[in-house]
């Protein structure tokens, strides 16, 4: 079964000892939540979509969304479908026409590709079981 989750914080440790960031997803419709380790640069670039700020030219996760639209896809959901050994493991669900199909993608790219917009974030109930 997959629940819906929001992302609730974004944390961003970037300084000269430590460079580091956290994605907190939070239960939409209950009191689950857990974070995510992720690398800075993701964690910059979810904060930066998510904000819709600006680049003077298109990063990875911009390049991304555009392959999608220039292809005719559309991302239809994220969903964040494993734990093994202290690694989460997600899916980028894409459709076009009438055809879905997974992408599979780290929890921070597929979270920063689907940031901005509507993109509904799942996360499967044995995963949350695991870390909740």
């Amino acid at each position: 079964m997959l629940v819906k989750m929001a992302v609730a914080r974004i944390v961003l440790v970037d300084s000269d000892e430590e460079k580091m960031a956290m994605v907190v997803l939070r239960e939409t419709d209950g009191d689950r939540a857990f974070p995510i380790l992720i690398g800075i640069h993701e964690g910059r670039a979810i904060d930066r979509r998510t904000r819709m700020v600006p680049t003077h030219r298109p990063l990875t996760h911009d390049l991304i969304e555009r392959l999608l639209d220039g292809l005719e896809c559309q991302l239809d959901q994220i969903v964040i479908s494993e734990l093994r050994e202290s690694t989460f493991f997600a899916k980028l669900v894409v459709r076009r026409g009438g055809e879905t199909f997974e992408i599979d993608s780290r929890p921070s790219d597929a979270i920063a590709v689907g940031a901005g917009t509507d993109t509904p974030i799942f996360v499967d109930e044995s995963v949350l079981r695991e870390v909740c």
